[in-house]
């Protein structure tokens, strides 16, 4: 049976190495599910790769845009990272699980609505400059991959209870089976089933679907993702006082109020992405190729830093709870230089290897020559793409998510995207062009989450009220 695993209660103050390691044990694990659901993205590339470059510029388009949609969805669902953190850190375990029971509520509203918006978002796509036939495969796209939205969010929810009771082996393996099932589904669905053995029977008749098999195909393994964490929290010791199932309006508009900045904050940071695969799609499907082969690159390694992040957040939420200021400014700051180091060293490798990791993508010919430059403007910004994550998580613990809503929409649009109109299309340099600018941005941000942790631990931390 799974357990809930308590942050202990210790008087000693922990030394840095006793803090790192007990940063490590949340954030590995944590790191691991999050790789594995980038890994699936950058399976969707590999496989949409071999479809033909219009087939992925489509479907690198589309998965930007879905996330550009479900991203306020996602840092909605954020707001109950520190409410859950600092009533576990409080030893109030029957708060945490009420507020599961009203995230899951929120998932469901917010996901219907985000739904709706995402299959209006298509109709402007020619406004962008965006022509057949990557439109057409565009709109499959995103009409077939909006029903995982709710299901989504709902994972997310649970995602974060478990995460802040510390029992992440669930999650580890929803994203190994996901994993699993996205590589076989994907093939099947993408390529269809014709070339099969006769013994896969019914399996030959699926037929190829190209983009929608890789949208379809999404939908099925985030329904696995939530049946496995949703049986995961049965499992687990029931709280001494039953927690109401029904909306309650106090929890909600709390967690509302902390999540709306963070919705804000990942819709401005992913809703700049979006925006410039769809300048680079304007530049023709090579440019948009390569967009998206250095964004799944980045975002797996990014998962190191949302893993640390998250981490973080635990941490620092726990410490908060528990009213101890001087705990949750020593793991804000452990939590900083970890994940500024673990993507150091992915930083290297992007300047090392840029070609073999484009080969590796499957880049066609067309493709490797803008490929290259990217992964290594891409190189350049894994240090401030990783401060800025673990940034991000452990303000998210204190429960400061307005300042990081306004260091993103100053950094990324005051700033980056200007350079990125300048750099990408005034000065000629296009898709390497528009990179720069993003990482322009991206280094704004980061400096401006380190001052404001600083600033603010160096204070008495208070738990938000309940």
């Amino acid at each position: 049976m799974s357990t809930a695993v308590l942050p202990p209660q210790t008087q000693a103050r922990p030394t840095l190495r006793i803090e790192f390691r007990a940063l490590m044990k949340l954030a590995i694990p944590i790191a691991i599910a999050q790789a594995g659901q980038s890994l699936m993205g950058l399976v969707d590339t590999l496989v949409m790769g071999h479809a033909g470059t219009s087939a992925l510029a489509a479907a690198g388009l589309g998965n930007g845009l879905f996330f550009a949609v479900s991203s306020f969805g996602m840092g909605l669902m954020m707001g109950l990272d520190p409410l859950l953190s600092q009533a576990i850190g409080a030893r109030n375990e029957s708060r945490a699980r009420a507020l599961l029971w009203q995230g899951g509520w929120l998932a469901l509203v917010a996901g219907v609505v985000l739904w709706l918006l995402l299959l209006g978002v298509p109709s402007l796509l020619p406004l962008a400059g965006v022509v057949e036939p990557e439109l057409s495969q565009t709109r499959d796209y995103l009409i077939w991959r909006s029903p995982s939205l709710p299901l989504m969010l709902a994972y997310m929810t649970v995602r974060t209870y478990l995460t802040s009771t510390a029992n992440i082996r669930p999650l580890i393996v929803s994203t190994l089976a996901a994993n699993v099932v996205n590589l076989l589904t994907d093939l099947l669905l993408v390529f269809g089933g014709a070339g099969l053995p006769e013994w896969t029977g019914p399996l030959r008749l699926v037929p190829a679907l190209g983009v929608k098999g890789a949208a379809i195909d999404s939908v099925l393994c985030t329904a696995l993702q939530l049946g496995i964490v949703l049986y995961a929290v049965k499992r687990m010791p029931a709280p001494e006082t039953k927690p109401s199932r029904k909306p309650v309006w106090a929890d909600l508009s709390q967690a509302i109020r902390i999540g709306t900045p963070a919705g804000l904050h990942i819709a401005a940071e992913i809703g700049v992405f979006a925006l410039a695969g769809v300048l680079a799609a304007g530049l023709g499907p090579a440019s948009m190729a390569a967009h998206q082969i250095a964004i799944a690159f980045s975002s797996l390694t990014f998962t190191v830093a949302v893993g640390v992040g998250n981490a973080g957040s635990v941490r620092v939420g726990w410490a908060v709870g528990a009213r101890d200021s001087a705990q949750a400014r020593l793991s804000g700051f452990v939590a900083f230089g970890t994940g500024a180091a673990f993507m150091s060293l992915w930083a290297l490798v992007f300047a090392v290897f840029p070609e073999p990791l484009a080969k590796l993508a499957g880049a066609p010919a067309d493709v490797i020559p803008l490929a290259v430059p990217l992964l290594m403007v891409s190189a350049i910004f894994q240090v401030f793409d990783g401060v800025q994550g673990v940034g991000a998580g452990v303000l998210r613990g204190v429960g400061d998510t307005r300042f990081t809503f306004i260091a993103n929409m100053v950094g990324h649009y005051v700033v980056g995207l200007p350079l990125t109109l300048l750099l990408g299309f005034k000065l000629g340099q296009g898709v390497v062009g528009i990179w720069w600018g993003l990482c322009m941005g991206l280094i704004v941000v980061a400096f401006a989450l380190v001052w404001r942790f600083n600033r603010v631990s160096a204070g008495v931390l208070r738990p938000i009220e309940s």
